[in-house]
């Protein structure tokens, strides 16, 4: 309709032009005032379109004097005037607005042909229209061809993303180093201890933290209606090798052509969505002592160094000094969805050996299983007033059988075996900028430090152990808090076992600065006192102050 208008606008504006080129006032006028009438009465022009018009055509078809002389008056009608007489005054007059005058003769098929250019117009309009949207439907399922990649909004932390047709592709990871210098305060040694103290040496290095790099790759996509990933998980270290019980956890070798190590400690897949929850096979972070690790803040540090002058992958932070390592063990296991707050875990998975970590035959060992490690695990999420809180508790259990050692038969004819139990609770509280971790652990036959280390005495009784650690971390800004914790594990001796040089209790404090330079980049400065104790009267510590930074993308 508005491109109707516009182009019957435009004749009619060329013919009132035209209408000044004639020198008669008199000729044809009212056949284009008939029009206007027409064309208003059709609905085709507004009042006030009309009105408009209508003026410009007096305006143009007035001679100079009516132009500057008073208002005029038109008729609706004109008579024969006899020769040479002047015309009759009107006997029927009207403003402006609804007014003929006598003046050009207009085409009847102006208004065909305006008409015509305007449907034509139109027509052109409506196909390019049209093309345009054909050319945006084009596009938008180009946009979703599997042939198409994509990146997704980058946010901070998450990693990486991108779209290739219906698979996600996630890339992320971090990267750290820092200069430690570690001091000996001296003290005897400890079987099992975690401090340096009776090395007697000063120490430094450029060494990972507790963390060492990661390179985590994870595919996501979704079929028949089942959340599916692949993910696998590279974390190489910056200092050399070194073969040995650990792998790459092992004690490094600061010598010449050395070659740093490779870690993959993640591979595994998951399926299942919100509506059943998720099943994951094959080798993660175990359940048990996860939430402990996870939420230790010398996980982005370095905490108690474990070896400085022969730095391996990685450093101990807090393990073996309020929790025990959690470990990526091969697992087949599942979790719930999330109801009311409320989520639980289980699996089976590897067993793993029991393991005389304080030498000198104090322990006993293991090396058959017949059947897996069970673990599992309940979460809590919730918030009181401006309070957000976690509360987590959960368990582990393993049979070792076949234990060996100095003191018990080792021809093949022992079936001397334990069950190994533990348990763990553990609550995290964040309030605006504060927040604090408080966690507890129990087991018999866990051990201290890593899993089932010195668990079970060398008469095959099983030790318990506990332990715990606090921790207290405040924002005084988006960038920059201050980190403080304390955590302790004991190891007690088993029924019947007298050996006094068996470590007794881990325990450090560490203090940490932490400032995000940009949303990857952080600095950290930290210092940690350590020390362990045996049974008897040994004991030794050490402290260590560590300065770097720890990229995570």
């Amino acid at each position: 309709m508005a491109s109707k208008k516009h182009a019957l606008f435009a004749s009619i504006l060329a013919a009132s032009a035209c209408a000044s080129c004639f020198d008669a006032p008199a000729a044809f006028a009212d056949d284009y005032s008939d029009l206007l009438d027409v064309l208003r009465a059709k609905g085709s022009l507004t009042q006030h379109e009309y009105d408009t018009l209508l003026a410009k055509h007096l305006h143009h078809s007035a001679s100079p004097a009516q132009r500057s002389g008073p208002a005029r008056t038109v008729r609706t009608s004109s008579t024969t005037s006899p020769p040479g007489a002047q015309h009759a005054t009107p006997h029927v007059t009207h403003a402006i607005h609804g007014g003929y005058e006598d003046g050009i003769r207009f085409d009847p098929g102006a208004e065909d042909s305006a008409s015509m250019r305007a449907q034509q117009a139109a027509d052109r309009a409506e196909a390019s229209a049209r093309s345009a949207q054909e050319a945006m439907l084009s596009t938008q399922n180009a946009l979703n061809s599997n042939s198409i990649v994509r990146v997704a909004k980058y946010v901070p932390g998450k990693g990486l993303t991108f779209k290739a047709g219906p698979v996600d592709i996630n890339l992320s990871g971090f990267i750290n180093g820092f200069y430690t210098y570690n001091s000996p305060a001296g003290g005897r040694p400890v079987a099992g201890g975690v401090s340096t103290g009776s090395s007697g040496f000063d120490s430094s290095a450029v060494r990972n933290g507790l963390l060492p790099a990661g390179f985590i790759l994870k595919l996501s996509t979704t079929q028949s209606g089942i959340d599916m990933s692949a993910v696998v998980g590279m974390y190489p270290g910056i200092n050399n090798a070194k073969n040995g019980a650990f792998n790459a956890n092992t004690g490094g070798s600061p010598v010449g052509l050395g070659t740093a190590g490779i870690d993959l400690r993640q591979v595994y897949v998951t399926f299942g969505n919100k509506d059943v929850g998720t099943f994951k096979v094959g080798r993660d972070l175990a359940i048990f002592g996860s939430d402990a690790i996870l939420n230790d803040a010398t996980l982005l540090s370095v905490g108690s160094t474990g070896s400085n002058a022969a730095p391996g992958n990685t450093s101990l932070g807090r393990i073996g000094v309020g929790y025990v390592y959690a470990d990526w063990i091969p697992q087949i296991s599942y979790v719930s969805p999330t109801i009311h707050g409320f989520q639980g875990s289980v699996g089976v998975f590897q067993p793993l050996d029991e393991f005389n970590f304080a030498g000198e035959g104090l322990s006993a060992e293991s090396t058959q299983h017949s059947s897996p490690m069970v673990q599992g695990k309940g979460t809590y999420d919730f918030k009181i007033g401006g309070v957000q809180t976690r509360i987590w508790a959960s368990f582990l259990v393993q049979h070792q059988q076949a234990l060996t050692s100095s003191l018990l038969p080792d021809d093949g004819t022992s079936h001397r075996g334990a069950m190994a139990e533990a348990g763990e609770i553990g609550a995290k509280l964040t309030y605006r900028g504060f927040q604090g971790v408080a966690y507890y652990y129990r087991g018999s036959g866990l051990g201290t430090t890593g899993l089932f280390f010195d668990g079970i005495a060398a008469n095959g009784r099983k030790r318990a152990s506990e332990g715990y650690y606090v921790q207290a971390m405040y924002n005084f800004t988006k960038k920059f808090k201050l980190v403080g914790s304390y955590g302790v594990s004991n190891l007690y001796q088993a029924p019947g076992e007298s050996d006094s040089l068996l470590v007794r209790r881990n325990q450090s404090e560490v203090g940490a600065a932490y400032y995000s330079l940009t949303d990857w980049l952080n600095l950290v400065a930290e210092f940690a006192h350590t020390e362990s104790a045996a049974h008897n009267s040994n004991r030794n510590s050490d402290n260590s102050g560590s300065a770097g930074v720890i990229l995570l993308f």
